[in-house]
């Protein structure tokens, strides 16, 4: 099943349902001179000034009717010491069985409403396997959504905003 791109009218041989955040959003807006002093970074943690305490982990929404569903590969914050745990766990056999963790999340999903520092916990998965990240956000669309699936239709403006980078 392909996917044709309502805006710019490309065909793609697999509809997009994947989105990845390189960054979290506080972080990706620095200049590349405070990048490089200020943050310490790996492929799933990111640190800004000693302080700020960042996760990767997947969010995921069904497609109603349908196998697929869409996923926002995106950071959350963590408090310092869950950061910590969930860092002493990485290598750890068994980590899925760690209570989930707080968290604010910090990229905005296209499709919808602010979604930065909205309340979020992170569940930890087995080792190699990201994060899940669940919207707690009380009456956001994205907790409802997460929550509920969308339809198909909701999941083709989700995937043109994600491709556009707009509001839906």
């Amino acid at each position: 099943m392909g996917y044709q791109c309502r805006t710019c009218g490309l065909w793609h041989d697999e509809r997009p349902t994947f989105f990845v955040a390189e960054l979290p959003a506080v972080v990706a807006e620095l200049s590349d001179i405070d990048l490089r002093s200020r943050v310490e970074r790996g492929s799933d943690q990111c640190i800004l000034d000693g302080q700020h305490f960042f996760i990767l982990g997947n969010l995921d929404i069904r497609i109603l009717g349908s196998l697929e569903h869409l996923r926002w590969t995106v950071w959350s914050s963590l408090s310092q010491s869950n950061f910590e745990r969930a860092s002493e766990l990485w290598q750890t056999v068994g980590r899925e069985s760690e209570p989930p963790y707080f968290g604010w999340l910090s990229n905005q999903i296209p499709g919808y409403p602010t979604s930065v520092n909205i309340k979020a916990m992170v569940r930890t998965g087995p080792v190699g396997i990201r994060p899940k990240l669940i919207v707690i956000e009380e009456g956001h669309p994205l907790a409802r959504d997460q929550d509920q699936g969308v339809s198909e239709e909701r999941a083709e403006e989700l995937i043109h905003a994600a491709l556009h980078r707009e509001a839906v």
